[in-house]
């Protein structure tokens, strides 16, 4: 979906510009939730799903928050 592929560029842009520490923390979390089946992603990156685990709920938000504001 097209939609994912902003969402996630814009993101994995913002946390390039960012540490490379923080980066590199988050990254299992990135690959977790790449390893979903596409219609999951879709229902927790498109809003109308929120992950269980906190830890992901949290990814999921700040993937989700509009450019300029991560």
């Amino acid at each position: 979906m097209r939609e994912l592929d902003v969402l996630l560029t814009r993101y994995v842009n913002s946390v390039q510009a960012g540490p490379v520490e923080a980066a590199i923390l988050e990254l299992p979390q990135i690959e977790q939730l790449l390893e979903l089946q596409d219609p999951d992603l879709a229902r927790y990156l498109l809003g109308s799903d929120t992950p269980q685990r906190a830890s992901m709920a949290a990814l999921v938000a700040r993937i989700r928050r509009p450019a300029g504001l991560l």
